[in-house]
């Protein structure tokens, strides 16, 4: 357990610190980027059926095949802009099923 400090912080720089301690980030990482995907609106929300990162892979699995074809050719800008969203490179490659 950390040792307690007697000055104060704020709660943004205890929840980082908390995350940072007990090795959180690549959980978190998972969770922000399937609500990162979701920043592609509903359309594409609706033909998804799951969205998974492993280590710096992103397998999005669709429903629609069509649609699958028509963001396969936009797979850079789509890695791009979930990065964004993110503030840091954690997407480097995507993959949709």
């Amino acid at each position: 357990m950390a040792k307690r400090n007697n000055e104060h912080i704020s709660i943004s720089e205890a929840l980082q610190e908390f995350v940072e301690t007990n090795k959180l980030e690549k959980g978190l990482d998972k969770v922000n980027v399937v609500e990162a995907w979701k920043l592609l609106g509903n359309g594409v929300n609706k033909y998804t059926i799951s969205v998974n990162l492993e280590r710096e892979t992103l397998y999005v699995q669709l429903s629609s095949s069509v649609l699958r074809e028509e963001l396969s050719y936009g797979k850079q800008k789509i890695i791009d802009m979930i990065n964004e969203a993110l503030g840091k490179d954690i997407v480097k490659k995507l993959i949709l099923r």
